[in-house]
């Protein structure tokens, strides 16, 4: 939780002051940049973050410009989220730089810790998900 917090903020300081964007928001554009049309609540599943928090920022990315929302096919009871031309461009800026952090991060690691640190994160993520789901 701690190093997840340090490196949110790490992050946050490559793109708060020059886009305007808090740690949730740049998490919404990222989720949605690599799979875009998901709901707010898919957006709130994938990236574990509250749904008030997430529906405050997509009202927020709605509002600069940086979302657009549409209705989902035939269902009218359903709308996704996409970035917009606006959200694109600042994806484009920011998501090199994130990875380009998490390069740096990692490169303090051997391939095989690498690995052993991947298998270990997804096993606990199954865990976590299993004894959520009970």
């Amino acid at each position: 939780s701690v190093l997840s917090n340090r490196i949110s903020q790490d992050i946050a300081a490559l793109y708060g002051e020059r886009f305007g964007l808090n740690v949730t928001q740049w998490r919404i554009l990222a989720v949605l940049g690599r799979y875009p049309d998901l709901s707010a609540t898919e957006v709130a599943e994938r990236t574990a973050m509250d749904k008030v928090a997430v529906s405050r920022a997509v009202t927020s990315l709605l509002a600069s410009g940086r979302l657009k929302r549409r209705l989902h096919g035939d269902d009218r009871r359903r709308s996704v989220l996409q970035l917009s031309a606006k959200g694109y461009r600042v994806y484009d800026d920011v998501a090199p730089l994130a990875l380009e952090y998490e390069r740096r991060l990692l490169e303090g690691l051997q391939p095989d810790e690498r690995s052993a640190l991947d298998r270990l994160l997804s096993r606990m993520e199954e865990r976590e998900r299993a004894t959520r789901d009970g």
